[in-house]
């Protein structure tokens, strides 16, 4: 690029020699340079720059050099060196303060743009944005902020309030028993209860009283909840030390001291003890008999099993499918026709919806879980933990996916043995392939990207939202409904017609042996 270069006027004594033309010509001559430099790396006019009006604070905030002119603006020589370039006029002529000169280090509230210090030759605005989404998506994928659970919150609360009263005590009781994992073992109890098909001889159309107790239902769930928080609490109270380890176990009652180790024992016996005494007195002793072996299998077979094997999270399955088969085993005790025994309510001819959904909740465990402990991984390995997270990724992101195509067959097989109507196929498959798109997208990316807590928070919703599709499409629930929107006619009952038949053949009995008597007087006198 030519720069133009000014001359000096001549002196008074040199224009009595120089005639009027002359130096009219001599003033508008120019010099043309040999200096040459190049277009992108010509050093920018910072003293103009700096003698403009102030603009707002953020108007030229992608430009780090405007902040550097502000702020050196007094002294150019040390701002500019850094873009001097070597000159080419047929001698070279190296400088060494240029490059030997350092701009002062600045203070993040000298900075003009949030604390961050750009230097002269700052990094394009496009690249600089890319390197913060990069650095903001490898910091949410490295450390994840897990937030503490339900225990650790109430005992915080319970903290707070005073030592010997009697709501720091039910605080405390409240934390050992995981009200939230409590509340979803209920939830899954009552839906199963509710979707169980009652025969026609106990529709509310037939008999007076209603088809299901009210009374039975409130023991189910009060024991069910007794029974978890019983379990909840032995977990806690096996393994203090390891929770102490995890950032989100850490602030759970035993932990901090909050309760002895001699109380929690006697929550969980207490719990426990009510909570099957209520199954079996008010539901049936099958159900009572599930209650007490999920207890046991929680606290006696799962708990120790996560220090030992991977498998542990298969026995915990296993424990979140008992409470729907508790569920149903519930209703169909109201409907047995034999004694009621283990074998006609688990094994019977309608037993089979109650072990659907217990498949439900036995696959639903793998996917939510898988995605859950990828995010805590390094925790569980510090805690000595043998989860698939950090032992086997890639089998932990394979079985993921693999149970997450079995809600399919499940939810069709709910629709085939009459559990539901055809409509629960259609929404429970939308439903179903959001959570296969997230396993698959987990097991593809290997819990990167937010894959895991794509699956986690698709997992958290999927549960409750077949359930309550599951509830809302049960069999013969809108078939009435149905039926008066098109204007069909309602089916007549069998009973009924039973009934009417019974007295009809009955009149027709004394009427003959009315006539009886006449007919024979007529033929005798005939």
């Amino acid at each position: 690029m030519l720069t133009p270069v000014r001359v000096s006027r001549p002196s008074l004594t040199d224009i009595d020699s120089i005639c009027l033309r002359c130096l009219y010509r001599l003033s508008k001559a120019t010099v043309v340079s040999t200096q040459r430099r190049r277009f992108s790396h010509s050093p920018p006019r910072l003293d103009l720059i700096a003698t403009k009006p102030k603009q707002r604070d953020g108007y030229f905030s992608h430009n780090s050099l405007l902040g550097i002119a502000k702020l050196q603006a007094g002294n150019m020589a040390r701002v500019n060196a850094p873009f001097e370039r070597k000159i080419d006029t047929g001698e070279r002529s190296a400088s060494t303060e240029s490059s030997s000169i350092q701009l002062p280090a600045r203070t993040p509230s000298e900075s003009p743009s949030a604390g961050l210090y750009y230097s002269p030759i700052s990094e394009l605005p496009h690249r600089r944005r890319k390197r913060l989404k990069g650095e903001s998506t490898t910091s949410l994928d490295l450390d994840p902020i897990i937030p503490p659970d339900a225990s650790s919150r109430l005992a915080t609360v319970s903290t707070s309030l005073p030592p010997s009263s009697l709501r720091r005590l039910f605080t405390t009781c409240l934390s050992l028993s995981k009200p939230r994992l409590s509340f979803l073992m209920v939830l899954t109890t009552t839906t199963a209860y509710s979707l169980y098909p009652v025969p026609a001889v106990l529709l509310p159309t037939t008999t007076i009283s209603p088809s299901l107790s009210a009374l039975t239902l409130v023991f189910l769930t009060s024991g069910t909840a007794l029974c978890c928080a019983s379990a909840n609490a032995l977990n806690m109270l096996l393994e203090p030390e390891h929770d102490a380890k995890m950032t989100r176990t850490r602030n759970r009652p035993l932990v901090r001291g909050l309760i002895t180790k001699r109380g929690a024992f006697v929550f969980a016996s207490i719990a426990g003890a009510v909570g099957v005494g209520s199954l079996w007195f008010g539901v049936n002793p099958t159900v009572a008999f599930l209650g007490g072996i999920n207890i046991f299998l929680y606290a006696a077979v799962y708990t120790p099993m996560k220090r030992l094997s991977v498998l542990n999270t298969w026995a915990g399955a296993v424990v979140g499918g008992i409470p729907p088969l508790m569920g149903w085993a519930a209703a169909a005790g109201q409907s047995a026709s034999g004694n009621g025994e283990w074998q006609e309510l688990l094994l019977g001819d309608g037993s089979i919806g109650g072990w659907l959904l217990a498949g439900l909740l036995f696959t639903w465990q793998f996917p939510h879980f898988n995605a859950f402990s990828w995010t805590i991984k390094e925790e569980y390995k510090n805690a000595g933990y043998r989860m698939l997270a950090w032992t086997n990724p890639k089998m932990n992101g394979r079985v993921a996916l693999r149970y997450s195509f079995f809600f399919f067959p499940i939810c069709f097989g709910l629709w085939w043995y009459g559990i539901t109507d055809q409509g629960f196929l259609v929404t429970s498959s939308i439903v179903n392939v959001w959570i296969v798109r997230e396993a698959w997208r987990f097991w593809a990316k290997e819990g990167q990207k937010g894959s895991a807590r794509g699956l986690f928070w698709a997992s958290i919703w999927h549960l409750p939202v077949i359930m309550v599709l599951a509830m809302a499409h049960k069999k013969g629930l809108w078939e009435g409904v149905w039926g008066w929107a098109i204007g069909e006619d309602t089916e007549e009952d069998p009973w009924l017609d039973g009934e009417e038949e019974t007295r009809t053949s009955k009149e027709k009995k004394e009427g003959s042996s009315i006539l009886e008597p006449i007919l024979h007087v007529a033929t005798a006198v005939s």
